[in-house]
């Protein structure tokens, strides 16, 4: 790895931890927050490609697991994993980074940059979604059908990002 790939996987790290300045907004019925960081590991994997965008999702995520306060609203620590909802969604934006970055750069020639990179987040949007519902619903102790439909509000937000 050269000194240009790690710049850039801190890079995008960082980017993904700037991301957390915008206030979470948590929706009361799936106690899931609404927050700008998803969009740091749909970039990642756009920009980056799979490997290098991969690799500043885990170093993002081990900082955060080391107690640095670096998610949405200044969360951070092991437990932010694993005792609560949104755990499937931080450890899904490691996959969604590296599939983004794989349908990027399989499609940047062919499709040109703009549908690569559509493509590329809408294949990122659908792998979180794919993680971080079935996650959601585990912890919770609801039905996945439940825990799909709650899942739904975010969905525009995350189009949009």
């Amino acid at each position: 790895m050269e000194t240009r790939d790690t710049v850039f996987i801190a890079t995008f790290a960082a980017i993904t931890a700037a991301l957390a300045v915008f206030p979470p907004m948590t929706l009361p019925v799936v106690g899931v927050p609404i927050t700008a960081q998803s969009l740091g590991a749909i970039l990642a994997g756009g920009v980056l490609g799979a490997r290098r965008g991969g690799l500043s999702m885990i170093l993002f995520l081990i900082l955060v697991a080391i107690g640095l306060p670096l998610l949405s609203g200044g969360r951070g620590g092991f437990g932010a994993f694993f005792m609560g909802p949104t755990g499937g969604f931080l450890l899904g934006w490691v996959v969604t980074a590296v599939v983004g970055g794989l349908l990027m750069e399989r499609l940047w020639q062919r499709l040109g940059h703009v549908a690569a990179f559509l493509a590329s987040a809408a294949g990122g949007i659908v792998v979180l979604y794919g993680i971080g519902i079935p996650w959601s619903a585990a912890v919770a102790r609801i039905p996945l059908s439940t825990a799909l439909t709650g899942s739904m509000p975010f969905l525009p937000g995350d189009i949009i990002k």
